[in-house]
């Protein structure tokens, strides 16, 4: 047993207070002289000086946002623990009662965008829980944050100037800009640039509203059209790999899927390849997604073969985790409806 005096603890305790104390301090200092420049900057990149200070002075640096940034579940629960929360029968539930309750829209936006409506719903149910969590951080100072910050800083900086552009041009105000912590906003979790470059108005009424069934579903299955979303297309399989795959065609990253080739391909390396039902010819990729996360995880399972539509999904949240969770998700709607 190790005892230690009680004054050593309370020093202890008053360093380690001081510590924190003073690096807080130390934030919000060289925050405030961040903002101050940010302000130059965006100036100087067309904005109106009225927008920048309107909307500027009141951003701050919320230590929170590192925290989350730092801790994303993406980077910690393993494959099936990600999924399996995400894609309950109470979620499935959830979005069956929505889809009733606006089905008549849900089906003219798969209709005219030719996204399926069990895609929208899975996506809108990973997202925000179908709009009951929508986030309640404040966007421009989540923006600021991550701007300042240096381990995303030209990424979030980019995403700031935009999102006051839209304020600028009164496409958003701003005094709906509550979200994620990341500066994502609305039923789907738009971030700036997203909303500038696929919102739409669908109702016509002169106004975005993301946080509304139809412009919101309408806005998603416009950016998945965009991206190249091909309707009835398969997302992946779950497959068993032989133990003489090449490693340098298991994918770990979601950054950049490597070696894709044509499905028949792969069929000497998968065991369970006759199984599957799918055109044979259609070119895909072996990921293997909780190599690099979880520690002592095995280099051939969980793997999955993945198709071009479930790199689409990539491009909505980069995580190999969230892709297949939607892609299940997306499956499990279809049994249903």
């Amino acid at each position: 047993m190790i005892i230690i005096k009680m004054s050593k603890i309370i020093g202890l305790i008053l360093t380690i207070n001081i510590f924190f104390i003073f690096n807080a301090n130390s934030n919000d200092h060289s925050f405030d002289i961040w903002l101050k420049n940010f302000k130059i900057v965006a100036v100087n990149s067309g904005i109106s000086s009225s927008v920048v200070s309107d909307v500027m002075d009141d951003a701050r640096f919320l230590p929170k946002v590192i925290e989350y940034d730092r801790y994303q579940p993406e980077f910690y629960e393993d494959t099936f623990t990600y999924i399996k929360k995400r894609t309950s029968k109470k979620k499935l539930n959830e979005g069956l009662r929505l889809y009733k309750k606006e089905k008549k829209i849900i089906d003219k936006v798969e209709i005219e965008f030719q996204v399926e409506k069990e895609l929208l719903l899975a996506l809108m149910g990973i997202e925000t829980n179908f709009g009951k969590y929508l986030g309640k951080m404040d966007i421009i100072s989540s923006l600021a944050t991550l701007s300042f910050d240096k381990r995303r800083s030209e990424f979030f900086t980019k995403e700031l100037l935009i999102l006051l552009k839209l304020v600028d041009k009164n496409i958003i105000s701003k005094e709906i800009l509550f979200g994620s912590w990341a500066g994502a906003f609305g039923n789907f979790q738009f971030m700036p640039r997203t909303i500038q470059n696929y919102a739409i108005d669908f109702n016509n009424n002169k106004t975005i509203e993301l946080k509304k069934t139809e412009d919101s579903f309408a806005s998603a299955a416009n950016y998945l059209k965009k991206i190249g979303w091909k309707k009835n297309q398969p997302c992946f399989f779950k497959v068993s790999l032989k133990k003489d795959v090449p490693l340098k065609y298991l994918n770990s990253s979601a950054r950049a899927i490597k070696n894709k080739k044509k499905a028949i391909y792969f069929k000497k390396y998968i065991e369970n390849f006759e199984q599957l039902n799918f055109n044979k010819n259609l070119r895909v990729a072996l990921i293997i997604p909780d190599k690099d996360i979880i520690p002592g995880s095995k280099t051939l399972s969980p793997a999955f073969l993945i198709f071009e539509n479930y790199e689409k999904i990539l491009n909505w949240n980069r995580s190999l985790r969230f892709a297949l969770a939607v892609c299940t998700l997306k499956q499990n709607f279809k049994n249903e409806i």
